[in-house]
């Protein structure tokens, strides 16, 4: 055991997991070099955070040209970077989403637009989905069910939250097939509404357009929208988790424009600042500006370094045709994936968008957990890492950065196949 990883597990709490045991030393674009020199190509965009790629020239200049000058402020002036995000980022969310409030970290966020939509409506009630992952604080983990691991020993959470089924189409909890199915997950949402939430008391739905840490599920095309009628029929506000679909990853700004709906509220993590933390609560002002002074705060949300990394991740993608990439090089993804399926019994599912794509690895019909390790184990002695999804971890989630050539999108997935070789 390296000394690093002995002193880690002497002084960092166990609670904390490590998806390798690669010490890094640097990393620069789709590549990590470890303190021996080995260099390692991440297909996981440090958990689809390094969008640009890692340390993108651009955004480190920006980082260093902000930290000269104003490293923090904790809410007692303002600063220019502060609004030149904002004003950036109204650029590129949807229409009518037109206001900001700035933290830290996904979790944050989902914190943020909780208390807004009970704040607003007046109302309690909060409509989550089964299979989602919102974080891990006390009122996000209320909604969180990509597994019960994170929810152990925790109750009780948040009260006044329920859960329907996500639209899981390969492992339909209804047992539909989609060429049979019946939107049998919206009507069991209609359900829940007669059995045990009336609507008029429901603040909000909460929903990932894309299932994230729940093993990268595309939902039908029509189920957000279906979200959408039914909340303006009764007054309850959308919110649509962006925190891992979102800045590009599925091949537009935001996942939800595959699917033409408009939240009321929506946040945004992990890729804005392609590394420096930052999140965003984003919603309509007629919404936020109804929150009153002091009802949410933060001492070192929208830091101003982080603010200037975020602007210049946008002005990145924007400028280096990033969205395009990731909608390109996410469909010569899907093809050869697609091809594998066809080879490979173990391969029960290929789906996604752009370059957020899960794979689904079974065993006769049933996850094929074990089979997964192996081939993440195999890919990691060639230098590529990955990292899984799923409630039983079966899911091999593909996240790189969204610079990825097409050379070396080919070369990581033939890793993949070779390690799938070894294990049929």
């Amino acid at each position: 055991m390296h000394d690093i990883i002995k002193k880690a597990t002497e002084l960092l709490t166990p609670a904390l997991v490590m998806h390798t045991d690669i010490i890094a030393k640097r990393a620069q674009g789709i590549y990590v070099e470890d303190i021996n020199g080995k260099r390692y190509m991440d297909f996981t965009a440090g958990l689809a955070v390094a969008n640009t790629g890692h340390n993108h020239p651009r955004v480190v200049e920006a980082i260093k040209k902000q930290a000269d000058a104003l490293i923090h402020s904790g809410c007692i002036f303002y600063y220019e970077p502060l609004i030149t995000l904002a004003e950036t980022l109204k650029d590129i969310t949807p229409p009518g989403i037109d206001m900001f409030f700035f933290g830290n970290s996904g979790t944050e966020a989902i914190e943020g637009a909780l208390k807004l939509a009970r704040f607003y409506t007046g109302r309690q009630g909060i409509i989550a989905f089964t299979g989602c992952f919102h974080g891990r604080t006390l009122g996000s983990l209320s909604l969180t069910s990509s597994g019960a691991k994170y929810r152990r020993k925790y109750h009780s959470l948040l009260p006044a939250v329920y859960h329907s089924p996500y639209p899981y189409c390969y492992r339909c909890f209804f047992g539909q097939r989609p060429e049979t199915c019946g939107m049998d997950c919206y009507e069991h949402l209609k359900r829940l509404f007669k059995h045990l939430l009336p609507p008029e008391e429901t603040a909000c739905m909460i929903i990932e357009p894309v299932l994230g840490e729940g093993g990268y599920v595309v939902p039908p095309m029509n189920f957000l929208k279906r979200l959408r009628e039914f909340c303006d029929k009764w007054g309850i506000l959308l919110i649509l988790d962006e925190v891992q679909s979102g800045m590009g990853r599925t091949g537009k700004w935001f996942a939800l424009e595959h699917f033409g709906v408009i939240p009321d509220i929506m946040t945004i993590a992990k890729g804005i600042a392609s590394g420096m933390p930052l999140s965003a609560v984003a919603a309509k002002k007629e919404i936020m500006s109804h929150w009153s002074p002091g009802a949410h705060g933060t001492t070192f949300g929208g830091n101003p370094v982080s603010c200037a990394a975020a602007a210049a991740t946008i002005k990145v993608i924007k400028e280096e045709g990033l969205l395009k990439n990731a909608a390109v090089a996410g469909k010569h993804a899907m093809k050869i994936l697609l091809a594998m399926k066809e080879k490979y019994d173990c391969i029960g599912d290929v789906r996604g968008l752009g370059l957020m794509i899960g794979i689904e690895f079974v065993k006769k019909g049933k996850p094929y957990t074990a089979g997964l390790k192996k081939i993440m184990a195999h890919c990691l002695k060639k230098g590529l890492i990955l990292v899984e999804a799923g409630v039983d971890k079966n899911v091999l989630r593909l996240a790189p950065p969204l610079i990825i050539e097409k050379s070396d999108l080919e070369k990581g997935l033939g890793i993949i196949e070779d390690g799938i070789k070894k294990l049929t």
